[in-house]
């Protein structure tokens, strides 16, 4: 029994995500990005809900008018073709006990360090890493007040698109500005600790 593709059809997608960031196929992830900054900028200037009913809307008109058109073609023509989206319907889309299993364990995963993270953060495990996180904070209360939620996720779309593309072309001069600015955080973070007290971590 077959049961390795059939069991998970999105099985490569870290693969094909990548394809589609780095624009492998430009006409597939041109449509992705329209789609989702039609969405956003949609989602902008209307409720969610209003967003979905339309987007619902939308789908149920074209599925509905080409239902009609076949039927009425396959009148006129005499032919017995069945349903149009017989093939869609008949797929299999359910999810089996074991890939539900799956992601619910990797979900758990996830939680379960977010949660260890938070709490060694928040319980100042490592004062230089608690600071490091207050400072990345006080800075989206800025970034909060200039933009807002669905702006930030416009940009991220934007970025998610365009950063792996320019970083492929210019990796050699991004990493070595990178390690330039990491070289210096490293530095600076290193003279904290030396200076302040129990800022040193266990095992050093």
């Amino acid at each position: 029994m077959d049961s390795g593709k059939k069991e998970c059809p999105w099985g490569n997608w870290k693969g094909q995500a990548v394809d589609l960031l780095h624009w492998r196929d430009v006409k597939r992830s041109g449509l992705l990005f329209g789609s989702v900054l039609l969405l956003l900028f949609s989602l902008t200037q209307f409720s969610v809900v209003s967003v979905g009913a339309y987007l619902a809307l939308a789908t149920l008109s074209a599925s509905i008018s080409f239902r009609v058109y076949k039927s009425v073609l396959q009148a006129v023509q005499k032919t017995d073709e069945g349903h149009p989206f017989k093939a869609y319907l008949e797929m299999e889309i359910a999810l089996s006990p074991e890939q539900i299993s799956k992601y619910v364990d990797k979900t758990q995963l996830y939680v379960n360090y977010t949660l260890r993270e938070l709490r060694r953060l928040f319980l100042v495990q490592d004062l230089v890493d608690s600071i490091k996180f207050a400072v990345l904070m006080w800075l989206l209360t800025y970034v909060g007040a200039i933009f807002n939620g669905l702006t930030l996720l416009l940009l991220a779309v934007v970025s998610m698109f365009t950063m792996p593309v320019v970083y492929e072309k210019y990796q050699t001069q991004i990493d070595q500005y990178l390690g330039l600015v990491r070289t210096q955080v490293n530095s600076i973070m290193g003279k904290i600790r030396e200076k302040v007290p129990g800022a040193k971590r266990k095992n050093e």
